[in-house]
């Protein structure tokens, strides 16, 4: 049995670091166990994501102290979202001027965030960073939990945190049953340099066989987001660049003028998964080991930061309060302030996707009416761009109240 820790966090992916910043100068121990090599997580590559930060989002990067470490040359604000439903004139628009706001959001590379997050844990005195380490169980007792390693080590701890992906070992092993919506499309992205400015508008268009997305970076340069049925999508990868450049350049009608890869295509198959609760005995979920969403709303990592400073500023009154910070009491408090956002976000966004989608004729005209009634009704284009942006994120209490009621 190795040397006790207070908590023992499974995933240094974008999650995990995030939670072991949030306990950055607490009394406690936190030992951060990964999988992979020490080097990928020290020096994460450009992976094509673009992580399109809220305000709450950039409000908790602050509070760590981990947003001045971001490489702000690389920050693009969002500063107008235009949704589109195919080729008719059905449009849905915000801009940050409306909301009273500098900006819709910020567009990151995940990278960026990856990598100031590992540079604020890895100078901490309290955290320990254990690499090429593979968990093989959770033991949950009474008073405290064992983490099994793969090596045959144990490790006594009062709280484990589970941060190691939508598709999570350990979750499953621990018993907690998860939703799971695979939606047999896979997202294709890369950076492209473009001829006319983009002007700071991020674009969505839903159009009829796939979903074409534009977020706009630093310069006249763009992060393009193609999502295609899973048997469509090798012969877009596979294209060569003068053909790719002009397959996008038509998807967008030149309305950017002639567009041209400038970074990697990566591509990434949709699954989308909601962990049916957060907790078990001396166990927690955070991140997309709690709820993995598809990616169309851009709330992914958002959630997880919030789940993560929920969880977080339990465990900071927990301390001071001499309470355990393992205790049932407690991470059902978690699971309570984190859970019906969660699967509002989820079953909401997992309804956008089904119904902008759906190409049969009466689906099309219930599109173009969803985004006519939306972009016509200003309380509801208030509820959502709030939403989105969470500028005041208290805004949808009520509708947690709703979810409570509901039978899922």
């Amino acid at each position: 049995m190795q040397t006790p820790y207070d908590i023992v966090v499974i995933g240094a992916g974008p999650a995990g670091l995030s939670f072991a910043s949030s306990m950055l100068d607490v009394n406690v121990r936190v030992l951060l166990l990964e999988r992979a090599d020490l080097a990928e997580i020290s020096h994460p590559k450009a992976d094509g994501r673009e992580i399109a930060l809220t305000h709450l989002s950039l409000k908790i990067l602050k509070k760590l102290g981990v947003w001045d470490l971001v490489d702000q040359t690389e920050v693009s604000p969002l500063k107008e979202a235009k949704v589109f439903d195919g080729d008719s004139p059905s449009l849905l628009n915000f801009k940050s001027d409306n909301a009273a706001i500098e900006a819709l959001g910020y567009l990151v590379p995940n990278y960026q965030i990856r990598q100031a997050l590992y540079h604020k844990v890895s100078k901490a005195e309290n955290i320990t960073i254990q690499a090429n380490t593979l968990v093989e169980d959770v033991i949950q007792l009474e008073n405290s939990a064992e983490v099994v390693l793969a090596s045959g080590e144990h490790i006594e701890t009062k709280l484990v945190v589970a941060a190691d992906s939508r598709f999570s070992s350990i979750r499953r092993k621990v018993g907690i049953p998860t939703l799971m919506k695979d939606f047999s499309k896979v997202m294709i992205v890369t950076k492209m340099m473009h001829e006319k400015s983009h002007e700071n508008i991020a674009l969505e268009c839903f159009d009829y066989g796939k979903t074409l997305a534009l977020l706009p970076m630093i310069g006249n340069a763009s992060s393009i987001v193609l999502t295609v049925k899973t048997n469509e999508s090798q012969a877009l990868l596979d294209m060569n660049e003068k053909e790719f450049n002009q397959f996008v350049t038509d998807a967008f009608k030149a309305e950017l003028g002639v567009m041209t890869q400038s970074g990697e295509r990566h591509s990434y198959p949709l699954v989308a998964t909601h962990a049916q609760t957060f907790f078990a005995k001396r166990f927690a979920l955070i991140g997309d080991a709690a709820v993995g969403m598809h990616p169309v709303t851009a709330h992914g990592f958002n959630l997880g930061l919030r789940g993560q400073d929920i969880l977080a500023n339990l465990i900071k009154e927990a301390l001071v309060h001499g309470q355990d910070i393992g205790s049932n009491a407690l991470l059902k408090l978690y699971e309570k302030k984190h859970i019906n956002l969660t699967r509002l976000m989820f079953f909401g966004t997992n309804g956008i996707v089904a119904l902008f989608t759906n190409d049969a004729p009466m689906v099309k005209q219930v599109r173009k009416m969803v985004l006519k009634f939306a972009e016509n009704f200003p309380p509801i284009k208030y509820l959502i761009a709030n939403h989105l942006t969470e500028a005041k994120h208290n805004n949808f209490a009520p509708f947690e109240k709703i979810l409570k009621k509901l039978p899922f």
